[in-house]
């Protein structure tokens, strides 16, 4: 059996390494990203994030799936105290899962990957309605926090890297 032929040339390969990007610093208060891939369409994110030490996020549903690979520093869900994330944990999160992202202040932060599929349904601490965090919600907060930083930063959309500094 012979290789079968190319269907989609590729003058280059779609890659980033985030140790040289540039990370847009406060994307979401108290988070520090790095966009790796964003796919509005299909409804998926890639991100490496860094969170601050003490930074507790909103409760939120997820509609689809989360990995979450803990790169550095400590993290767990105010729902789950006792199964704290550390460096080298993977933690595999269903569609349909609650909960809520806690940083402890003694922690150092904590840095992570994550490959999210559809959007995070965010609440208040008194479970009412805040937002819809989806691909394309973050890839309109990455670009807007990148711009007023000043800062150049790539990500891949299908297809192709883009630059944020060009749009």
């Amino acid at each position: 059996m012979s290789l079968p032929e190319v269907i989609l040339h590729q003058d280059f390969l779609l890659t980033l390494n985030s140790n040289e990007e540039n990370i847009v610093k406060d994307a979401l208060p108290g988070v520090d990203v790095y966009p790796l891939f964003l796919d509005p369409e299909n409804g998926t994110w890639v991100v490496r994030a860094k969170f601050a030490p003490g930074i507790t996020l909103p409760t939120h549903y997820h509609t689809g799936v989360v990995h979450f690979y803990t790169l550095s520093g400590a993290w767990h869900y105010v729902e789950y105290p006792d199964q704290v994330q550390t460096a080298g944990s993977y933690l595999y999160e269903p569609g349909g899962s609650i909960h809520t992202f806690h940083c402890p202040k003694d922690s150092g932060g904590a840095d992570g990957f994550m490959v999210i599929s559809g959007a995070n349904i965010n609440f208040d601490q008194d479970g009412n309605f805040v937002n819809i965090m989806d691909a394309g919600w973050i890839e309109q907060v990455i670009i807007a926090a990148a711009k007023a930083q000043g800062i150049n930063t790539r990500y891949i959309k299908p297809g192709a890297i883009a630059q944020l500094s060009d749009q």
